[in-house]
């Protein structure tokens, strides 16, 4: 009989057997070892994330561990042990877990195998953290298991061992500072420190001071008593955040970092502190979404837009739907911020949730770039401006800026030729091996292959023979060296996927930047702003290509001085397309209402709630067959995706209306559970909102 047991119970009077024999086993032992007398039973949740296994297991806790063996603490046990009629333990493997209750007496009937061991007596699993976890693995068809992995770090024994610092006194509340150019900023500064939760969708202006606004907040929700929660994209906004919040809270000690590339150990001490009640303020990527702040008055999520969001690893949940969920179990304010803003956040406006936070038209005017649309087929007669691939406004716009200031280029894809075409037919070129698109990686290499990396030395077309090539897409890499033969003296920078630069001095340089890799520019900012290959932006196959796009020209295009300063930006895009003309106009609240309106019509999210699933096309059509789908659910396809390991894949989008997303995730998870005891069930990935909806 298996020793671990789930809460599911039994029937009444086998449970009052088990708990006359608790109440009368005094004392108990197994093997010799004595059992705790009070609350001998421990609620374990095993971290085995299988969904088949998304379950409390009990285990019997002994006398040695009584003390230390309390609720949130991380234990071993051996997990798939079987009791023999002897009373004997056999087999099993050892795995991590939390205890999350202690027990008077277990609804199991037969014996329980006992605690292996009580990793640490630190209690880092809170029973508010156990509720938001569970809530999102239900949200997402997803474990409890995978998501406490991503809620609460890796264990650092000598991280543990040391004490955190005390907690200091509230600060005094900040002046309303740059807040002032928002109608209602500083009443939202206001109801923090007044302990309140206001909730609002921020637009915020171009320019340096977005950092400073969001330190302001956070330390008005601190001067009122409460603790604030900042989660960013990447290291490099956290880095700017914590240099405002550094100056105006003057000094360490008042907030914290929780970032990947502080190392185990450093980020295990900074984790602790927000847990025992050190530091009440956490700024943070991804993962600090679920930091254990105490008190918590303030939630705020800046540019929700960005993929960073979106945990990769299963159950893949959004750091915005966490934030949304936490603030409102905890009775949290909450700042949905960036330069653009979202169909999500547009959302959240429609239906009253949060209220918008906005500057008047004309301060925007007085604060954004000027913007110039250009059309891609525009080129210059120049000869150093046809080598550079610019059309002859652009390369104009950038050999005047030059003169007072460095120059921002942003590239859409990275590399050097990604992508290739015959130079006679225009067939793509592809591998011979696995049929993936070839790419130049530098001016004097072989041409490899981008899924399989393979090199081809002597590739010819198949269609019409031809040995030549021309370049369908152009890379960050090539555009450098061609800028850097038509502008011959200036200083060129790159910034991208190998090495991202945090910032660059003001003098006259070109920067050459992928999306979301832009450098801050010392000084005034940017003279000027290049977007190039629109079309590569606005182009792809998604329903979120036009937000996307928009996004990424907010963000380049915020780094460039104001107009009335000489910041120019040109948008190498046509110019009756709705981002470029929401870009021209510094309107993101526009696009994102015409956006939801679309998608309201359509049925698309976050109008609706949707499912991807994905798989090769028995696998896919297995599950759908499986799922107990609510009424009024959508399948839309499935449809072909490239091949994986040489096998067909296929992906079919699940769709149901509004209150109906949490059946949708229970149907999933049910038809997942369901295939696991079929014998060689070919996997299925499930992804709950997926971000890309072709």
């Amino acid at each position: 009989m298996s020793s671990e047991n789930t809460p599911a119970g039994g029937p009444p009077e086998q449970l009052a057997l088990i708990r006359e024999t608790v109440r009368r086993a005094k004392p108990r032992t197994w093997h010799g070892a004595h059992l705790a007398e009070e609350l001998p039973v421990a609620r374990v949740v095993v971290d085995k994330g299988l969904l088949q296994l998304d379950k409390f297991f009990d285990y019997a806790v002994p006398v040695a561990m009584a003390e230390d063996a309390q609720p949130g603490v991380r234990v071993r046990v051996r997990f798939g042990a079987r009791v023999a009629a002897s009373g004997r333990r056999e087999g099993g493997e050892l795995h991590d877990g939390f205890i999350v209750a202690r027990l008077a007496a277990s609804d199991y009937a037969g014996p329980l195998a006992p605690l292996a061991q009580v990793l640490s007596s630190e209690q880092v699993l809170t029973p508010a953290l156990l509720k938001l976890s569970r809530t999102i693995a239900d949200r997402y068809a997803g474990s409890l298991a995978d998501v406490l992995q991503l809620a609460v770090p890796p264990r650092h024994a000598k991280a543990e061992a040391e004490p955190s610092p005390a907690p200091l006194p509230p600060p005094a509340a900040p002046a309303p500072g740059s807040w002032q150019r928002y109608p209602h900023g500083p009443d939202f500064l206001t109801a923090l420190t007044a302990g309140r939760a206001p909730r609002a969708v921020w637009t915020a202006l171009p320019g340096p001071d977005w950092p400073r606004e969001i330190a302001a907040a956070v330390v008005a929700t601190l001067a009122g008593g409460r603790g604030a929660l900042v989660v960013l994209p990447d290291g490099r906004a956290v880095a700017r955040v914590d240099e405002a919040l550094e100056e105006l809270l003057g000094g360490p000690g008042r907030h914290t970092v929780l970032t990947a590339d502080l190392g185990p150990k450093e980020r295990y001490r900074n984790w602790l502190a927000v847990s025992r009640g050190a530091v009440h303020a956490v700024v943070g990527t991804r993962a600090a979404v679920f930091a254990p702040v105490y008190d918590l008055g303030l939630l705020v999520v800046w540019n929700d837009g960005d993929g960073s969001h979106s945990d990769p690893r299963a159950p893949h949940p959004h750091v915005r739907e966490v934030a949304l969920l936490r603030a409102a179990e905890e009775g949290a304010a909450v700042l949905l911020g960036g330069l653009a803003v979202t169909v999500e956040g547009a959302q959240l406006l429609h239906t009253g949730w949060a209220r918008p936070l906005a500057a008047d038209r004309a301060v925007v005017r007085q604060t954004a770039p000027r913007v110039r649309t250009v059309e891609e087929q525009d080129q210059a007669r120049d000869a150093a401006a046809q080598a550079a691939r610019l059309p002859s406004v652009a390369w104009q716009t950038a050999r005047e800026a030059l003169r007072s200031g460095p120059v921002l280029v942003q590239v859409p894809r990275r590399g050097y030729v990604p992508r290739l075409a015959c130079g006679r037919c225009r067939t793509p070129a592809r591998c011979e091996h696995c049929a993936g698109p070839l790419q130049a990686v530098g001016a004097d290499q072989a041409l490899c292959c981008a899924w399989c990396g393979i090199e081809t030395a002597d590739w010819h077309c198949a269609e019409c023979g031809s040995f030549r090539l021309r370049a369908q897409v152009v890379g960050a890499r090539r555009t450098a060296e061609e800028l850097g033969k038509a502008f011959p003296g200036v200083t060129v920078r790159t910034s991208g996927r190998d090495a991202v630069l945090a910032s660059v001095p003001d003098e006259p340089a070109l920067v050459i930047s992928t999306p979301g890799a832009e450098p801050v520019a010392a000084g005034p900012g940017y003279a000027a702003a290049l977007l190039l290959d629109g079309w590569a932006l606005l182009g792809r196959p998604d329903l979120r290509a036009g937000e996307e796009a928009l996004r990424l020209w907010l963000a380049a295009a915020a780094l460039v001085r104001p107009a009335e300063q000489g910041g120019l930006v040109v948008v190498v895009a046509e110019p009756s397309a709705r981002p470029v003309q929401a870009l021209v106009r510094w309107d993101p609240a526009g696009h994102a209402d015409l956006e939801l309106a679309e998608r309201a019509q359509l049925g698309f999210p976050p109008v609706s709630r949707m499912a991807s699933v994905s798989g090769t096309p028995t696998a896919v059509a297995d599950l759908l067959a499986m799922t107990r789908l609510p009424a009024e659910a959508d399948v839309l396809g499935p449809v072909p995706l490239p091949p994986v390991r040489g096998q067909e894949q296929e992906r079919a989008l699940l769709r149901v209306r509004p209150g109906q997303g949490g059946a949708l995730a229970a149907a999933l998870k049910a038809a997942q559970i369901a295939r696991v005891a079929l014998r060689g069930a070919e996997p299925v990935k499930v992804r709950i909102d997926p971000l890309d909806i072709g």
